[in-house]
């Protein structure tokens, strides 16, 4: 076994050093396992004796409350990726619609997920590359199913290595059993008995704790453009093929001008250091050196403050048919499929927030006048940042100010996103 544990006391680092909003208590005991049979046991000793357990990726899909977290935090750190056909394609690998062949690649649970989408793209492997710059690990990609510009994780998922703390056992999950939807899995659905509302046994972490991920990718150096923005951006359109070193960098781009990229800077901090590879650090921070686009910053505000977020904090609903048609007319619709298999209707949170009167930029303002030290991005109304040392606090009052808005205006209850520990929006 090999394992990095820090016990409770000033070494271990808080939730605010570990997510990307950067709020959030203590931790009582903080461990890095670097080894499979460590994270295994690592979670097992928890469960075992009790504890609340949380595995936690880069930090970027949690808000954490600011009371100290009285359970074990455990950060794979595991970061290996493996090119099981050695960059060849498999026995029977040819994509039948392109004729494409097929390479395999596995990634253990800890690798940071850009650091896998640039490793891909420099190997000339086609199906992640519109997936470039979220925030978060590979193991995470396949809890939430992770998507951007017309993709999504499922779409090059071949199966999931996990280790099930129900059965105390280890197995493989294919792409029927990951029962992938949009921004949910099974892997996902274990920790909730409702949308939002966490389960009475695995919360918040999932039963099943992914060890490792196994796509399979094309072996091409060109991807599809699927998505409308991203077509505009790159001057083609969309279905069109582009080169993927091309498209990542634009997808880049894109994000960093919506504020939707995390602030690289947080890799200086001694308990991130080692979460990415030096190469996509430095990267990351030139990118957010030239291309930083801000909106209207307030005075106090962080330089970078329009990503000191959960990404998108709200979910766009999925209605019904008779839902919707209570929306405004230039309300967006898209067609989705609802939990139970029939038809919905999907409108965007974004769209929703910005018409209840939340505008980009929006702060709350306190009893003595002054403005809330949370607001909503200056670029992006459905991001929920932490302008200059929130609190949870801060973020929670502004989050349930818009969920009360939004339904009041529209009558649609808006689900966060982001894994909630310690914090209750109802109350």
């Amino acid at each position: 076994m090999s394992m990095q544990s820090s016990l409770s006391g000033s070494d271990n680092p808080t939730f605010a050093d570990l997510t990307t909003i950067g709020v959030g208590g203590t931790i009582a005991r903080f461990v890095e396992p670097n080894s499979r049979v460590a994270v295994i046991e690592a979670v097992e000793d928890a469960d075992c004796a009790g504890l609340t357990l949380c595995v936690i990726g880069g930090g970027s899909n949690m808000l954490v409350s600011d009371e100290s977290f009285n359970g074990v935090v455990v950060r794979d750190a595991r970061r290996e990726i493996c090119v099981l056909d050695e960059a060849a394609p498999s026995e029977d690998g040819v994509d039948k619609d392109s004729g494409d062949c097929l390479v395999h690649v596995s990634a253990e649970a800890g690798c940071n997920w850009d650091d896998f989408v640039s490793y891909t793209i420099q190997l000339g492997l086609e199906g992640v590359e519109a997936l470039s710059g979220i925030p978060g690990t590979v193991g995470a990609s396949v809890v939430q199913n992770i998507g951007a510009y017309g993709s999504e994780v499922a779409k090059s998922v071949e199966s999931v290595e996990v280790w099930d703390r129900k059965d105390k056992t280890t197995f493989y999950m294919n792409l029927k059993d990951l029962k992938f939807g949009y921004r949910t899995s099974v892997l996902k659905q274990s920790m909730y008995r409702a949308p939002g509302v966490p389960a009475d046994c695995f919360f918040p972490t999932p039963r099943y704790v992914v060890l490792s991920v196994t796509f399979c990718l094309k072996h091409s150096k060109t991807g599809v453009v699927a998505h409308s923005q991203l077509a505009h951006a790159l001057g083609v359109q969309v279905g069109d093929r582009m080169e993927t070193a091309k498209i990542r960098r634009e997808v880049l781009r894109v994000r960093a001008s919506k504020g939707m990229l995390e602030d690289a800077m947080r890799y200086a901090n001694k308990w991130m250091c080692y979460a990415k590879n030096e190469s996509g650090v430095e990267s990351a921070i030139s990118l957010q050196n030239e291309d930083y686009v801000c909106g209207d910053l307030l005075e106090g505000d962080s330089k970078y403050a329009d990503r000191h977020s959960c990404g998108s904090f709200f979910m766009n609903p999925i209605l019904t048919e008779s839902q919707a048609e209570l929306l405004p007319e230039d309300a967006p619709r898209f067609d989705a499929t609802l939990p139970d298999g029939s038809k919905g209707v999907k409108t965007s949170a974004a769209w929703l927030i910005d018409h209840s009167g939340f505008h980009k930029g929006f702060r709350i303002t306190q009893n003595d006048g002054i403005k809330s030290e949370a607001g909503l991005s200056s670029l992006h109304t459905l991001a929920l940042t932490n302008r200059n040392n929130a609190k949870c606090k801060d973020i929670v009052d502004l989050a349930r100010k818009i969920i009360d808005g939004v339904y009041d205006s529209f009558g649609v209850k808006l689900v966060p996103e982001p894994v909630l520990i310690g914090i209750n929006l109802d109350c």
